[in-house]
């Protein structure tokens, strides 16, 4: 649902505009180096999660037990989701609050978290190739527990309400190119977390150095 007249509750200016970085281990990256870990409620609710699960498995069909392990594998998930909610508030109206200008990347959520179709192999009868559906299922996992398209929405949101300018970039080449002499090679990312630019050797934390990339497209929209 959505209410379309509302009236705005401006905020005073601050005189401040950011970059942010999505990611799994760090939730938010900023262009000025703050750095938001992400608290991935599901992965620590796994071990409970798959506990109650195993019971629930375990009960008679249309017993009461049953019904009380129903409820209480549904009570589990709706922590879950009111816990990664309530952090996607709390992250979102900070930035609101400390920023006039916001910039993020605008993510294809929903083609990052599809697993490539795997192709037969021609050579062996009801054998296929390798896709990394395995490998492809933890990032996946991660992405979700990450809740970044809840996170956006609350920020697009909150950011309308309060006066505040946000912008979605195209992410290409934000996380290969260099902050500091713009130059664009797959090998400037050293990790996960380093970027060396192999042109003019500057040195930066890879989130911060693509928060950094995302505040400048931003700014040139």
């Amino acid at each position: 649902m959505q209410c379309v007249t509302v009236p705005a509750i401006p905020l005073e200016p601050t005189g401040r505009t950011v970059g942010i970085d999505l990611g799994v281990t760090n939730m938010v990256a900023t262009s000025d180096s703050v750095f938001e870990e992400g608290e991935h409620f599901g992965s620590k609710a796994q071990h409970g999660l798959a506990r109650a699960q195993r019971s629930l498995a375990t009960k008679q069909l249309e017993s009461k037990r049953r019904r009380r392990q129903v409820e209480e594998v549904a009570r589990l998930h709706r922590k879950i989701k009111n816990q990664r909610c309530n952090f996607a508030h709390q992250l979102s109206r900070q930035l609101v609050n400390e920023y006039d200008f916001i910039a993020y990347e605008d993510l294809k959520i929903a083609k990052m978290v599809s697993t490539p179709t795997a192709r037969p192999d021609p050579e062996q009868s009801g054998a296929y190739f390798p896709n990394g559906a395995r490998r492809k299922a933890g990032l996946n996992r991660s992405i979700h527990d990450a809740a970044w398209g809840q996170f956006l929405s609350f920020l697009i949101y909150k950011a309308e309400s309060a006066g505040r300018t946000v912008v979605k970039v195209n992410p290409r080449f934000t996380s290969q190119t260099c902050a500091e002499c713009n130059y664009v090679d797959a090998g400037n990312r050293v990790r996960q977390e380093e970027f060396r630019c192999l042109a003019c050797g500057h040195c930066a934390h890879a989130d911060n150095n693509a928060a950094r990339n995302i505040l400048r497209a931003g700014r040139a929209l």
